[in-house]
């Protein structure tokens, strides 16, 4: 594989030296074709050895191992398990962050693929089945070989590249710190310094070689919910004689839905109220003391956040007295909203537009949540879906995301690969004025 990555460096070498005083596409997507397969081994031997978030110690070594190569100055144990390169240009500028999520899921894999997961591991208690079930394997293969291309023109790069590789994005186990969360509390936006930040999500869903994006909101906010209601307990013959919480629990179901479909402008943004758990009873013939509901608030828009949180307060203090119960409502704050900076995605669009042939467009915002959200609070950032469904799918018959059939067409990843170098070149050109001459990349 080294040989064949020496031959990418040969071919970029000499596509440039047709070149008008820049590397050009036609020479930067040759690169990439010759380092596809080494991308794809990657992905491969990390989807057979998944790891769960904040214990990413394999895949963390594998990463740091592979940016030293490169000559970089290496952090190891950011955030717990997070890597973090820096690549220097030859010439002074601006410093942009790219990241990559490392954590897999506690799912067990179906795909019928031979590197398919056998990995267990523990998790809040439990010994459970591993699977890279959001294609975090992908982008860690992406930006790693992204790290090989860009580290080939450092001498003519006009600023500073740091390659983020991020534990945790699905959340810590319970009890721990952890994600982006974590590493922004730990400084990693600083020394040096990061000015923009650019990060990526492979999409089963989406066809290989198109990139969606959008300015502005392009993830929810995600809000987890608990909510304990207390009745009384009684014989379930005898209802009348106790206040019961099963029946205060689904009125409250119920009035939650009311909110979303009911109270809320939609047409504005999306809003989402999901109770995802009901823990009532111990047996069939007595009404439970308790109940305990559970689930997720996804918002796109700040302002109605706060409205959902204030009416969801209201309507199951309001639901529980009216039957002589009462409830508490505990609402924990997972993500912001994954902000796309509009004049960075504006001045962006034709980078995405040279990695897919003109093939980036326009998407509707998503309900899912990204903790690259905490990146986008800081500096600005863009963040968009990079196509994994094999071509002609059906995207209602493609595996989704976080389940056991999840499956990722792997010719979609050299898309990923040049939208990375090209959104640092083209930054790099922008804000510097200096396009990158035409010479061969020194360190492949």
């Amino acid at each position: 594989m080294k040989k064949n990555i020496l031959f990418a460096a040969s071919l970029i070498a000499c596509a440039a030296a047709h070149s008008q005083q820049r590397i050009t596409p036609a020479a930067i997507d040759a690169v990439v074709t010759k380092i596809e397969q080494q991308c794809i081994a990657w992905r491969r031997d990390l989807h057979e050895h998944p790891e769960l978030g904040n214990r990413e110690t394999r895949t963390a070594k594998i990463i740091a191992a592979h940016l030293r190569s490169l000559g970089m100055e290496v952090k190891e144990g950011v955030a717990k398990t997070g890597v973090v390169g820096i690549l220097k240009g030859g010439k002074p500028g601006p410093v942009i962050g790219l990241r990559a999520d490392m954590d897999a899921l506690p799912v067990t894999e179906r795909a019928p693929i031979p590197f398919a997961s056998k990995a267990k591991a523990q998790y809040n208690g439990q010994e459970v089945d591993v699977m890279h079930a959001c294609g975090h394997d992908t982008h860690v293969a992406m930006l790693m070989s992204a790290a090989t291309v860009l580290s080939g023109m450092k001498a003519d790069l006009a600023g500073t590249v740091k390659f983020i590789f991020q534990p945790a994005e699905e959340g810590p186990p319970a009890g721990e710190e952890g994600g982006a969360a974590l590493m922004v509390k730990e400084g990693v936006l600083e020394s040096p310094k990061v000015d923009v930040m650019f990060g990526l999500h492979i999409d089963a869903q989406t066809p290989v070689g198109q990139i969606g994006y959008r300015e502005g909101g392009i993830m929810a906010e995600s809000d987890w919910f608990s909510i304990k209601i207390k009745g009384k307990q009684t014989h379930g013959a005898e209802p009348w004689l106790g206040i019961d919480p099963v029946v205060v629990g689904t009125q409250i179901i119920t009035g939650l839905q009311n909110i979303v479909s009911r109270q809320m402008e939609l047409t504005k943004n999306a809003v989402v109220i999901s109770t995802t758990m009901f823990k009532a009873g111990v047996r069939e013939n007595i009404i439970p003391e308790e109940v305990t509901l559970g689930g997720t608030i996804r918002t796109l828009d700040r302002q109605m956040r706060d409205d959902v949180w204030d009416r969801m307060e209201r309507t199951v203090t309001n639901i529980a007295e009216a039957s002589g119960a009462t409830a508490e409502l505990v609402i924990d704050a997972k993500t912001g909203i994954t902000y796309n900076n509009p004049e960075l995605t504006k001045s962006m669009v034709p980078a995405l537009m040279k990695a897919t042939g003109n093939k980036a467009m326009v998407i509707d915002a998503q309900t899912g949540a990204e903790d690259f959200s905490f990146f986008a609070d800081k500096v600005p950032s863009l963040y968009f879906f990079v196509g994994g469904m094999p071509p002609g799918m059906d995207p209602k018959k493609s595996g989704p995301h976080h389940t056991p059939d999840f499956f990722i067409d792997e010719s979609g990843m050299k898309t990923g690969i040049k939208a990375f170098v090209y959104l640092v070149t083209d930054y790099l050109q922008m804000a510097t004025g200096k396009t990158v001459p035409a010479k061969s990349p020194k360190s492949f």
